[in-house]
């Protein structure tokens, strides 16, 4: 586990003597979530072309010494500008339907095709395809299926489904994948605001631009007094354990538009599981880490700026 990473995933295709790129994709979340339930955007958003022509030259070095024949995957990290190979799959991946959709390239008939003989050269696929706009595929959780389940996300894969949001630029993207995955995207009402200790850095940006955006903020003791130290407007509420009326009541009540929750130790990781539980039982949007709680506030800028329009991806590919 590699503490401030971020997780690449690269689906590409082998004849067993050439390589050729299907798509890069990055997480949202942050490296030690499941890749089955991190969000991810193709192009990646936060990667310099450095560390792209890398990954690039490792998925060609890695595919030819392999001599692979079909589609295989690669899992990388990023940290403190180095480069990590955490796993390498030759087979396909199941992000393949999603970088299928977005670049129009019909990856597993390639590869079916390649393993009856054909090359990439036979095929007329060898160079990486460009995409116009950003395409997120985002997990669909079940967890208002299964109320006594923590919705902390982690290394265990939960989700049981995925969709896909594309629009011209990042934040209308994900507004839609989010749409699409049942979740809204608020444009205004009360946010609570929970993190730990070693998120308030993090959090600082997130709670400046809400606040900025006409939100109102809420939060627990602790992050209420950081918020409170660099000058934003927060209100207090209760934690389980202090006792009504506290943060269950207000979900209850309809009062929350948002929650932002990152783990926390001790008494406090029981009340945030209750918190968490009863997010999806009201039917609150939450979000677990600071990546993803950046990309909605992206998301939420974007709709107040403009709502986003819908066509279909065959439209998209026929313009392209």
């Amino acid at each position: 586990f590699l503490d401030d990473a971020f997780e690449v995933d690269v689906d590409a295709l082998s004849d067993g003597s050439e390589v050729t790129i299907g798509g890069i994709m990055q997480h949202i979340e942050e490296a030690g979530v499941h890749s089955g339930d991190s969000a991810c955007v193709r192009p990646p958003y936060k990667i310099s072309y450095y560390h792209i022509e890398i990954i690039r030259e490792y998925a060609d070095r890695i595919g030819k010494a392999l001599h692979v024949r079909g589609l295989f995957n690669i899992q990388l990290a990023i940290k403190d500008e180095e480069v990590y190979v955490l796993e390498v799959n030759p087979r396909a991946s199941r992000t393949v339907p999603f970088v299928s959709k977005a670049t129009g390239v019909p990856l597993a008939s390639y590869a079916a095709q390649i393993a009856a003989g054909k090359t990439l050269t036979d095929l007329g696929f060898t160079t990486e395809p460009h995409v116009d706009g950003f395409f997120v595929k985002e997990a669909v959780l079940p967890f208002q299926k299964f109320p006594g389940v923590d919705a902390l996300l982690g290394p265990e894969m939960r989700s049981t489904g995925e969709v896909m949001g594309h629009a011209a630029g990042f934040g209308h993207a994900f507004a839609k994948a989010q749409i699409a995955a049942s979740t809204p995207v608020p444009q205004s009402g009360t946010v609570l605001i929970s993190v730990n200790p070693y998120d308030r850095g993090a959090v600082t940006k997130v709670a400046r631009d809400l606040h900025h955006l006409g939100f109102h903020l809420i939060s627990t003791e602790g992050t209420a007094e950081y918020l409170e130290s660099i000058g934003l407007p927060v209100s207090r509420i209760n934690k389980v354990s202090d006792g009504s009326p506290h943060v269950i009541d207000a979900l209850r009540a309809g009062e929350v538009a948002l929650i932002i929750n990152t783990p926390l130790g001790g008494q406090a990781h029981a009340d945030v599981a209750l918190i968490r539980g009863a997010a999806h039982l009201y039917g609150v949007p939450l979000i677990t880490t600071m990546s993803a709680a950046t990309a909605m506030v992206q998301s939420i800028r974007a709709l107040s700026q403009k709502p986003f329009t819908v066509r279909s991806l065959q439209a998209h590919h026929t313009s392209a």
